[in-house]
């Protein structure tokens, strides 16, 4: 298997970046595409969002005989899509049980993400995070919950019972803190609440390209000097965000919890497609290089990488304050970061919950064609 592996791909996982694919379709796990990924490009694991499971769903017939079935047994529309994306995502753990295993629970990963319908509230995420890792059945599947207000009380609630969890659309260093005090409480309780820390993993998915489109349209409005800094924003703000990780879990706190058994939660490169084309496409996964951390790839991201990828210096605690840098030079120039970072959370919600509302209609409309 080792012979098969691309360089490039090799080299990054070599370097403590752990390669998650940005993508899952039934298609791509029955064709052996992703079983191939696996093999030759250190694939090893998956994130999925509303926006994957409708690109995956619209437009195939792969599904239709279940959705068919599915309708035919009585159930709504809510409850047949909560089976395909729930099947979907357990094959994916079973086809990652080598590397889950493998890696002592590390990787091997499959993520499924709770309704975005409930990205505002508490207890229903903590009910949902709970039945979705029950359904799907593999201790290898995530759950994800995003970094809203709403969510950050129910990370530390799920992490608690036990269960794994991804923690996404985190854009600010200063929400990322409060994923990481979410994840240190959760394990606390997890502890009074008899669980073995050990089993229990957690990743938080800080999202790069989004910020520097939203970042860039506003500094090429303010013109003249603010535009030579387009295109630093979304790794500056990572690399802060690597400092904020090298120090809640080089602290004390977490030292306690390590010797009972708790893992770090590794940040989580997420929205690594580079979005404006002027930039490398390679840009935020050459720039981000970090160990430990995972970088989730889009399928188009990954054949880049593979292809012409040339990682630069590893991040540290001087990257970070490098990245600090910026990001106070890109607000003295008059950009409002913490406007740009709530408009982010607001439209990353936004997105996936539309996602969720147009896979809901395909699979409502294949229901009635059934019918017919």
């Amino acid at each position: 298997m080792n012979d098969q592996r691309n360089p490039r791909t090799r080299a990054l996982s070599e370097a403590g970046v752990s390669i998650w694919l940005d993508d899952l379709s039934r298609q791509a796990m029955t064709s052996g595409d992703l079983a191939e990924l696996i093999a030759t490009r250190d694939v090893v694991g998956v994130t999925t969002n509303p926006s994957i499971f409708q690109a995956a769903i619209a437009g195939v017939s792969v599904y239709d005989e279940d959705i068919a079935r599915l309708a035919g047994e009585g159930k709504d529309v809510e409850a047949v899509v909560e089976v395909l994306t729930t099947d979907d995502v357990r094959s994916a753990c079973d086809l990652f049980k080598e590397q889950y295993e493998a890696s002592g629970g590390y990787d091997g990963r499959v993520s499924i993400e709770v309704d975005p319908r409930l990205a505002h509230e508490t207890e229903a995420t903590i009910e949902q995070a709970e039945r979705l890792h029950g359904i799907v059945g593999r201790e290898n599947v995530m759950i994800k919950i995003p970094a809203t207000e709403a969510g950050l009380p129910a990370i530390t609630a799920t992490i608690a019972k036990g269960i794994s969890v991804n923690v996404t659309l985190i854009f600010s260093v200063a929400r990322y803190q409060d994923v990481i005090e979410a994840y240190l409480a959760g394990l606390e309780q997890a502890t009074e609440n008899g669980h073995d820390l050990s089993t229990i993993h957690s990743v938080a998915s800080f999202f790069v390209s989004r910020v520097d489109t939203e970042i860039d349209e506003r500094l090429a409005a303010l013109g003249g000097e603010a535009e030579v800094m387009r295109g630093s924003a979304g790794v500056a703000n990572a690399q802060a965000a690597f400092g904020e990780y090298l120090e809640a879990f080089g602290s004390e706190r977490f030292e306690e919890l390590k010797a009972k058994g708790a893992n770090v939660q590794r940040p989580l490169w997420a929205s690594t497609g580079v979005k404006n084309p002027e930039y490398p496409d390679t840009l935020y996964v050459d720039s981000l290089v970090a160990d430990p951390s995972v970088n989730t790839m889009p399928g188009k991201t990954l054949d880049a990488v593979a292809d012409h990828s040339e990682p630069g210096e590893p991040l540290s605690a001087e990257t970070a304050q490098k990245g600090e840098k910026v990001l106070d030079a890109i607000a003295e120039a008059g950009v409002d970061l913490a406007d740009v970072f709530a408009v982010l959370e607001r439209e990353g919600v936004e997105k996936f919950e539309k996602a969720w509302e147009e896979l809901l209609s395909t699979v409502k409309a294949t229901i009635e064609d059934t019918r017919g």
